[in-house]
């Protein structure tokens, strides 16, 4: 792979794992350095650190932060920034999903996935934008959701903070426009994740099911190629939406759904 991406840095939350980890990975190839991030052990996450590191030649950072405080948001910002010498690429990836009929929604529980998924980007954009418009170079990506696009029954949290993400995505573009900044959304569908895969076993065991029957029941009505997105095709997406080619494309919100969005 073309290193298109040499001597930026990228932060990613919510990246020892899952979707913003593929997304490391994949502009750690391209020559980027990376700050990942998430409420991980940093003992754990040190052998991805390492990997990253030896596979690829460029700098890996790891900075937890509850990204439920504004507080633990700018001081991993400063430290990130401190350490690499300025945030060029920036992936708002965390979330936390709750699930329950809007009536006995918790109020923590609501309060919890607008400060993460919503509050927490809000803020790591403020952050950041003032050393991308320095630079005259920034790329911000907020992953939303298929369920940003359209609703679901017992999800009001997760459809209505990715619904915002969409939001915010369009406002920051119109902002920033004139400054060498982008700043575009991905919508994923089902994805490859630790926690699918968690749900994907439990109902094999509890079934009988094979891995394909398992998949093929759990994603009934969900995107019509009847599997899930990789991880790794949408972090291609975002590496494509980073490099040269894509200076022209902001304030886009881009499905990668297996044609869900379609029906």
């Amino acid at each position: 792979m073309a290193r298109t991406l040499e001597g930026r840095c990228a932060l990613i939350t919510g990246s020892a794992r899952g979707l913003g980890l593929a997304a490391a990975r994949r502009l750690a190839e391209a020559g980027c350095s990376i700050v990942l991030n998430g409420i991980d052990d940093s003992r754990d996450v040190q052998p991805v650190r390492d990997e990253i590191e030896q596979a690829h030649g460029v700098r890996a950072l790891y900075c937890t932060a509850d990204l439920r405080r504004p507080a633990d948001i700018e001081a991993m910002m400063l430290a990130a920034t401190a350490a690499m010498g300025g945030i060029d690429i920036l992936i708002n990836n965390a979330v936390v999903r709750h699930t329950a009929p809007i009536e006995s929604f918790g109020a923590a529980e609501w309060d919890e996935g607008l400060a993460v998924n919503v509050s927490a980007a809000f803020h790591t954009i403020r952050l950041a934008v003032p050393g991308m418009k320095q630079r005259r170079w920034g790329r911000i990506i907020n992953v939303s959701s298929i369920y940003g696009l359209r609703g679901a029954p017992n999800r009001v949290n997760y459809v209505t903070s990715k619904t915002a993400l969409i939001g915010m995505t369009r406002a920051v573009a119109l902002e920033t426009v004139g400054h060498g900044i982008t700043c575009n959304a991905v919508c994923p569908g089902t994805t490859e994740s630790p926690v699918h895969d968690d749900t994907i076993r439990a109902s094999m065991t509890s079934e009988g099911l094979s891995r394909d029957e398992a998949e093929r029941r759990f994603l009934a009505g969900k995107q019509p190629t009847g599997r899930f997105i990789a991880a790794e095709s949408v972090a291609a997406l975002m590496l494509f939406l980073c490099g040269p080619d894509a200076s022209d494309i902001t304030g886009a919100v881009l499905p990668i759904d297996g044609g869900w969005s379609a029906g």
